[in-house]
């Protein structure tokens, strides 16, 4: 692959730092022809929204990155697509099921505080009105030090800087779409009273990592069936990264418990093959037993292009 990036091309942020308070919206839309000027408007105006409301508070790290399923893409844009870009493919195998549901319009938005969170949301729904209706609406939220429902510090092994930009940034492969990213979204559901009654031993087992301080298990203890063992993905003796930005999220009166799993890539096939190695095994039938007391309910597929596409957008 080539190296990220082109002279003049800006990426959305996709690679920022990670924040307290995120909101995670997905829209479907109308196929209406004024839906197609409404979202093409959003498209343009959308860093003069998150520019308005962040300047309430300068220190809150705002930022909103915006994708397109495939349907919605060839609705709003047309010729030339992504490279890659399709809808998403539910996965089934032996009762566990990663569904793909509806979704043509992601924002993820972060910031520090959730009010900015709010105050942006507000106003992107604001501006699409009647145009789009939301399929599902998370805010999630920073637990203690960076830790899930389940109790483990999750995305240990992120990539930072350079490394993050080479893995969820679209290169010289797509030239047409330099700047781009892909990004798989999946909302998971914990049994947290089936989790819970666990040992922790055991527990760290099907993670891979230890549960008070997050140290990675020896590969000669480690089961092949732990989550960071099927979730590693090499390729002629390279990992291929990608990068998360999961937060927890809940309702304890609806003994609602989950996990916002969000993963941006260069390339869908290496989430994809991570999912497949989770639900289906690897080999077939050593699937990933966090699975057994954790559900996705939600999974869909989206092409985030540049800041500059966006910019550019009439």
């Amino acid at each position: 692959m080539g190296a990220p990036g082109a002279a003049g091309i800006e990426p959305q942020p996709v690679a920022s730092p990670l924040t307290r308070s995120a909101i995670f919206l997905v829209s479907t839309i109308s196929r209406f022809p004024t839906t197609r000027e409404t979202v093409r408007s959003l498209c343009a105006n959308l860093a003069g929204l998150v520019r308005s409301v962040g300047f309430r508070e300068l220190d809150g790290s705002l930022s909103c990155v915006m994708g397109f399923g495939s349907d919605a893409w060839d609705f709003l844009f047309g010729p030339p697509r992504p490279a890659e870009l399709h809808p998403f493919r539910e996965i089934r195998a032996e009762g566990r099921v990663a569904p793909a549901t509806p979704g043509d319009l992601l924002f993820h938005i972060r910031a520090s505080r959730m009010d900015l969170c709010f105050a942006l949301e507000t106003a992107i729904l604001s501006r699409l009105g009647a145009a789009a209706t939301s399929s599902d609406e998370v805010q999630g939220f920073r637990y203690f030090d960076s830790r899930d429902l389940i109790g483990f510090v999750d995305g240990t092994e992120n990539p930072k800087g350079g490394a993050a930009v080479a893995a969820a940034i679209v290169g010289a492969e797509d030239p047409e779409f330099v700047g781009g990213s892909y990004v798989i979204v999946q909302k998971y559901l914990h049994d947290l009273a089936a989790w819970n009654a666990i040992p922790v031993e055991q527990q760290e087992r099907i993670v891979g990592r230890t549960k008070l301080d997050d140290i990675e298990l020896d590969d000669a203890v480690k089961p092949t069936y732990a989550h960071n063992a099927l979730t590693t993905i090499e390729r002629n003796g390279e990992e291929i990264q990608i990068l998360r930005d999961n937060m927890p999220f809940g309702r304890p009166s609806q003994q609602e418990f989950g996990t916002y799993f969000i993963g941006y890539s260069r390339s869908p096939a290496t989430i994809e093959e991570m999912l497949q190695n989770m639900f289906v095994g690897r080999p077939p039938g050593n699937y990933d037993r966090l699975l057994d007391v954790s559900r996705a309910v939600t999974g869909s597929l989206y092409f985030c292009p540049s800041a500059s596409f966006l910019d550019g957008v009439t």
